[in-house]
């Protein structure tokens, strides 16, 4: 049983702890506006850049050819899993749901007998998937130091992206994010970005045209040209900033609950301490009791 000296300690340590996960809620409920703010503003951009997209792809079809970033290479033999995850923990279950849904992808890809590359944004995706799939990642990018995401850091995922694909390296490249849907509730979500995933209809566009036919100058092929890696950097610039706010949200949640576990152990505890406190006076008195009777 412990003594009287260890509850206390205990106490007090339990009551620093509390302080500390109250400390980093508060900053998480400061920057969860910002950045739930970004990732909302983002969406609508990154919608109208798909639709512009499935615009320019209808225009094109019957004709031969086309962009290597929207046909793709023609195989589906190596796939690139490009894993979004935040820099640091503390934040719940909003890293492993991530993690969870890109080895879901990658037992599938293996099982179909389809070659799978990684590459990790994120120290914490990596340093998950490194332990089953070390042999499989190929780069780690680390925004670590960055203190506010900027479309320059998604600029630099899309370059190493697009340089992988031109070499040949993969044929199909799937983004993986938590998409932010409120503080309690973050969807991981599986992307496809190369080859780019155009929608049959996309919904209202035929009233957003309100039923104009467009003349392309330069032609579809070349607006397409210039579109498709820029979309790349766009939906790598959205799943950071959903991640962003995801992240911030996991935290917030989870360090509520590391505040509200405290509250309860120091309860327990202080309880106990009280029983063992009171325990102890009741025998001291018993034994000066005793002692005064046998006298």
């Amino acid at each position: 049983m412990p003594s009287l000296k260890d509850l206390r300690n205990r106490i007090a340590s339990v009551k620093a702890t509390q302080k500390i996960t109250k400390a980093m809620q508060m900053v998480a409920a400061a920057k969860l506006r910002r950045a739930q703010t970004a990732a909302e503003a983002a969406r609508p951009y990154a919608t109208r850049m798909e639709t512009v997209l499935a615009n320019l792809a209808t225009a094109l079809q019957g004709r031969e050819g086309g962009p290597p970033l929207m046909i793709g290479t023609g195989k589906d033999a190596v796939h690139l899993l490009i894993v979004c995850t935040a820099e640091r923990g503390l934040c719940g279950a909003f890293n492993s749901a991530i993690v969870r849904l890109a080895r879901e992808h990658i037992n599938r890809h293996l099982a179909d007998g389809n070659q799978v590359k990684i590459l990790c944004v994120g120290r914490k995706g990596f340093d998950q998937l490194k332990r089953q799939f070390a042999s499989l990642i190929i780069d780690v990018m680390d925004f670590r130091g960055v203190r506010q995401l900027a479309f320059e850091h998604a600029e630099r995922v899309a370059e190493k992206v697009l340089a992988l694909f031109a070499e040949g390296v993969f044929d199909v490249a799937t983004l993986f994010f938590s998409r932010f849907r409120s503080v309690i509730s973050q969807v991981p979500t599986a992307q496809q970005i190369i080859p780019a995933t155009i929608p049959a209809e996309t919904p209202g566009a035929e009233a957003a045209l309100g039923g104009a036919v467009y003349e392309y100058e330069p032609d579809e092929a070349d607006i397409l040209a210039e579109l498709l890696p820029l979309n790349i950097a766009v939906q790598v610039f959205k799943a950071l900033l959903e991640n962003a706010a995801s992240e911030q949200g996991a935290r917030m949640s989870a360090m509520d609950n590391a505040t509200r576990n405290a509250g309860d152990m120091i309860g327990r505890l202080t309880l106990k301490y009280n029983r063992s406190r009171q325990a102890m006076i009741t025998k001291e008195l018993i034994e000066i009791i005793s002692g005064a009777e046998a006298l």
